[in-house]
């Protein structure tokens, strides 16, 4: 079904303008997957895209995940709470010492609860303090109403804007309050 979508383009430029969350969410850990799996990578993207009709990466062979996932340009990093899944963050060092957030959310209980903004944080400074003197991502009109909350709430300003006409899944049956 092709839909009428908009992007948006946001930026963080130095670290001095990055405000970090504030939340605290006790047992909640965030470490990196240092092996590529195509496995685990396309389950993240689908568990947490799925009710965003996420669709870029579904039709990716396994060679296609392992090569983009063996990329040393390419971070996984991931959020457990008390040992579960709750969301994850893939980013990519690009030239000119940026940045690209280039998958970011949420599993859909952890979601109000505080982890989005200790995550976004967490990537935030790690690559700042990596060498990075931009950060940037794009997310659209079909993303949460809490995602562009969040990244405006770390300092993320606007940049850029587009909307077209895209192919998109409908969305699922059961994403209603999602």
């Amino acid at each position: 079904m092709e839909t009428q979508v908009t992007t948006f383009y946001l930026e963080l430029r130095s670290l001095e303008e990055f405000t970090p969350s504030a939340a605290e969410v006790p047992d909640l850990e965030i470490r990196e997957a240092r092996i590529a799996c195509p496995e685990l990578g396309r389950f993240l993207y689908t568990a947490v895209g799925r009710a965003w009709r996420w669709s870029d990466r579904l039709n990716w062979a396994y060679s296609t995940w392992l090569a983009h996932l063996e990329r040393p340009q390419v971070e996984v990093w991931i959020a457990y709470l008390d040992g579960v899944i709750a969301g994850y963050v893939e980013f990519e060092y690009q030239p000119e010492e940026s940045v690209e957030i280039a998958c970011f959310g949420l599993l859909r209980q952890f979601m109000g609860k505080g982890i989005g903004g200790l995550l976004l944080s967490d990537t935030v400074e790690r690559a700042f303090h990596n060498g990075a003197k931009r950060v940037w991502l794009h997310t659209c009109s079909l993303d949460s109403p809490q995602a562009m909350k969040n990244y405006r709430a770390r300092g993320f300003v606007p940049f850029d804007e587009a909307t077209t006409l895209v192919e998109v899944p409908p969305a699922p049956a059961d994403a209603e309050g999602w």
